[in-house]
């Protein structure tokens, strides 16, 4: 939003991950190469094709991983092309890399998008919408998942000055120009859902405090707040942040979580239960299949290694069952160069010994998170 109002905003509270240093690092007035490479960040991919398919002069290279290269991009692209973008597929048709070319004009100003998608697609045509010269009308077809993500973009540019009319599914923005504005990024729900995991696996009574996080947060990943209650874990707010605390153990052997609106928290969630032996009725997984990798397969495979079985029962109804849980000494995971891997099962070490293949792969999202395991007492130790 601050590259398309062409003027600086003030962001306080940035975070150190690498995504977000390759996003700044690709949208700065000193780049001026024509390959623009996102390496495995999938927001910036999103964000970048409709920001380039709107605003390059010059014909541009979108690029990334080899992983990335095997995450579809064709829903938005799809879209883009229907608004008049000149953008094809270098490749394979549906993924990345691309070549983007200057937008001649506005084909269309409606377009209509599945909502059982990446909400990224959806913010990224939402962010461009008021640059248009005839604004877009958005219709999102139900279901539509992780909606507060899609609140949080629009309530960042109604900060910003844009009006978004929303009726039913249906998002309007006419032309409009993005203002300058000072903003304080909130503390990350989803790097705090590792912490929640920690302490859900802790004695009773253990207890830490994660600065900067909001009560009121349009992350949809606040929903581990509510999640771990169910396994014992209190969460009280102060100015500081949240304060959690391992009160109780949990209140039931089955649980039945729609993980719709926030999907980043279905491999933290899983791995949790397994030790406390709470099975779960699963829905809302489907994004899982497009993430960095495929992990629904990456959970069926680690958590396999601890004997437990993640079985699609029917089309899109999982079960989870934990009953045969096991806790051998050093067993190794694989993290499938996904951050997300690495983080929901390192705390499982509290249970016993385990070995993280990749520890890099956290940097992505979290650069600090080996460092604050140690900080706590667990103890690391590097091969």
């Amino acid at each position: 939003m601050s590259k398309l109002s062409h003027q600086r905003f003030q962001l306080m509270n940035l975070s150190e991950a690498r995504d977000t240093q390759t996003l700044t690092a690709l949208l700065s007035p000193e780049n001026s190469s024509t390959t623009f490479d996102v390496l495995d960040a999938g927001t910036a991919m999103r964000f970048l094709t409709a920001y380039l398919a709107v605003s390059t002069e010059k014909a541009v290279t979108l690029t990334g991983t080899e992983r990335m290269q095997q995450r579809p991009i064709g829903t938005l692209v799809d879209s883009l092309k229907e608004i008049g973008a000149d953008i094809k597929y270098l490749k394979s048709a549906g993924f990345p890399p691309m070549e983007i070319n200057a937008l001649k004009e506005q084909k269309k100003n409606k377009i209509i998008i599945p909502g059982n998608i990446s909400s990224q697609y959806i913010s990224a045509l939402l962010m461009v919408a008021p640059t248009l010269p005839q604004g877009l009308v958005i219709e999102i077809v139900p279901p539509i998942y992780s909606i507060p993500y899609i609140n949080m973009t629009i309530s960042l540019m109604e900060k910003a000055g844009i009006k978004v009319i929303q009726e039913a599914n249906t998002y309007t923005i006419s032309k409009q120009e993005y203002k300058t504005i000072s903003h304080t990024v909130e503390s990350d729900w989803s790097a705090a859902s590792y912490w929640y995991s920690y302490i859900a696996l802790s004695p009773l009574g253990s207890e830490i405090l994660l600065k900067g996080l909001m009560k009121k947060s349009y992350q949809g990943d606040q929903a581990i707040v509510e999640i771990m209650e169910n396994l014992g874990v209190k969460t009280t707010f102060n100015n500081e942040g949240a304060h959690l605390k391992k009160v109780s153990s949990p209140g039931s052997s089955l649980l039945s979580i729609d993980f719709k609106k926030f999907p980043d928290l279905a491999q933290t969630v899983l791995v949790c239960c397994a030790p406390l032996k709470v099975n779960l009725q699963l829905s809302g997984l489907e994004s899982l299949r497009i993430k960095e990798t495929d992990r629904i397969a990456a959970l069926q495979a680690e958590l396999g290694k601890f004997g437990c079985q993640l079985i699609e029962e029917e089309a899109g109804k999982w079960f989870f069952n934990s009953e045969n849980f096991i806790a051998e000494e050093n067993i190794s995971i694989h993290t499938y160069e996904d951050h997300r891997m690495a983080m929901s099962f390192a705390p499982l070490a509290l249970i016993a010994p385990l070995t993280i293949e990749d520890v890099d792969v956290v940097k992505k999202s979290y650069p600090g998170f080996w460092k604050d395991l140690d900080s706590v007492g667990m103890e690391l130790i590097e091969k």
